[in-house]
């Protein structure tokens, strides 16, 4: 897999902060709002394992998101449509990740200063990585339904 996106869909992603996912079990379909970091084409975020999307996750790790703002001017929507695998990460990888979040959301790299409830909180979550497997970036401002695939560099 690529390690880097097009330049447009990194600063996208930079620029914004949260993602809503999509995970799916025998309960049916679900969708989240979670804050993200970017790590090229994987998307990192922390949770409760105990949440509804996480504990979809462990049964299915199939999922989908957006990343996109509210717009009012249909002309001007953009947006990113993703499509992956999340599992959960461990290791070398959480602190990466947990790194890169912290530079994104100071707050994580401060939770020596947080209040308790926050640190209380981060005790119980969990981090995760959704691997994109496929990515869209929505443009209307290059035409209404502009919708462009990214080429994450997979092998035929």
């Amino acid at each position: 897999m690529a390690t880097h996106l097009p330049p447009a869909v990194a600063q996208y992603l930079e620029r914004h902060h949260v993602m809503t996912l999509a995970t799916c079990s025998l309960d049916g379909p679900w969708a989240s709002a979670v804050f993200y970091v970017h790590i090229g084409p994987a998307l990192y975020f922390l949770s409760s394992p105990s949440s509804r999307h996480c504990r979809n996750l462990a049964h299915d790790p199939r999922c989908a998101a957006t990343v996109q703002e509210d717009y009012s001017d249909w002309t001007q929507i953009k947006g990113l449509q993703l499509e992956g695998h999340a599992h959960q990460v461990q290791g070398d990888e959480e602190v990466h990740a947990r790194h890169c979040y912290a530079n994104k959301f100071p707050l994580v790299g401060r939770l020596d200063s947080a209040p308790a409830r926050i640190v209380a909180a981060f005790a119980k979550i969990r981090w995760y990585r959704l691997q994109v497997a496929r990515m869209h970036f929505i443009d209307n401002s290059q035409g209404f339904g502009h919708r462009e695939p990214i080429d994450l560099g997979r092998e035929p």
